[in-house]
């Protein structure tokens, strides 16, 4: 039986064996990463992306002084989450398709493009990656980073919970939906990791000044349980709200292209290939 694996830096489904599993002369080489690699990639590539991105935000703050903050701090710390997420999609996404974002994970699952069985573990991996990401930034900047925040994601007293579930179901929203749009069959292939690295840019400008524009679940929780450890301020009561705007984002925009991209041809497709197959190959 031949499967479908999910690569984002692929922007195309890829075949994983050119012969059925149960065909595969034995003692032939399989190409394939094992769960723990995979599991491996995308608790790096998390952490990577909190360090950088996440780290950008105490890091101006720190630099700045008593400056104030403007705009180009603003798009700075945006280019910062764009650069590393182009760098992580190129590096680790043949690995284990580099989803680094339980909002993504969560929006493939619900569509059919990868198994609900290794949810848990691609989610476990992100969290358990901000978790590190973020401690590298207490590491690397000391309890500064602490005292500017560490860059935890929320909103003022002045911002209602209406206003600020609505800014990250946006920017969420953009995000998975830019997503599914590269990694269609009929994108240009090569280019994924470039537009999803401009779409975090873009998406991170409007929606900063309201939440900080986390778009993403795990990067809401590892700093915020790294900050609360190291004794730092956090507003625990606005977790709900972050974690259920993105994650309800993330299955409504990954419906709502499938929705309007399938062609008949996707349903026949669909309908005759398995998105999971017997382990150990599936669907990454």
């Amino acid at each position: 039986m031949v499967q479908i694996t999910f690569d984002i830096i692929e922007c195309l489904p890829k075949m994983p064996n050119a012969i059925p599993v149960e065909h595969t002369p034995i003692g032939a080489p399989v190409d394939e990463p094992s769960l723990i690699q995979k599991l491996a990639a995308e608790a790096l590539g998390t952490a990577f992306l909190v360090f950088i991105g996440v780290g950008s935000v105490p890091a101006t703050l720190i630099v700045n002084g008593d400056a104030p903050f403007t705009m180009a701090d603003l798009g700075m710390i945006s280019f910062a989450f764009a650069t590393i997420v182009v760098a992580t999609v190129y590096a680790l996404g043949h690995i284990g398709g580099n989803h680094i974002n339980p909002a993504v994970t969560v929006g493939l699952a619900v569509t059919g493009r990868f198994p609900w069985s290794r949810v848990p573990a691609y989610i476990a991996a992100q969290v358990v990656g901000a978790i590190a990401g973020a401690a590298a930034i207490l590491g690397v900047l000391g309890t500064a980073a602490r005292d500017a925040g560490l860059g935890v994601a929320s909103y003022t007293a002045e911002t209602s919970v209406f206003q600020a579930f609505f800014a990250e179901f946006v920017g969420t929203f953009i995000l998975v939906f830019t997503v599914f749009g590269v990694i269609h069959r009929k994108a240009a292939p090569g280019f994924a990791g470039v537009a999803i690295g401009l779409v975090v840019f873009a998406a991170i400008i409007p929606v900063a000044p309201t939440t900080g524009a986390s778009i993403n679940p795990a990067r809401t929780v590892g700093p915020m349980l790294v900050q609360q450890l190291a004794g730092g301020t956090v507003h625990w009561n606005q977790l709900p709200v972050y974690l259920a705007a993105e994650l309800l984002a993330g299955v409504l925009a990954a419906l709502a292209y499938v929705l309007i991209s399938r062609t008949r041809a996707d349903l026949t497709t669909a309908a005759s290939t398995p998105v999971e197959a017997p382990a150990p190959v599936t669907a990454a």
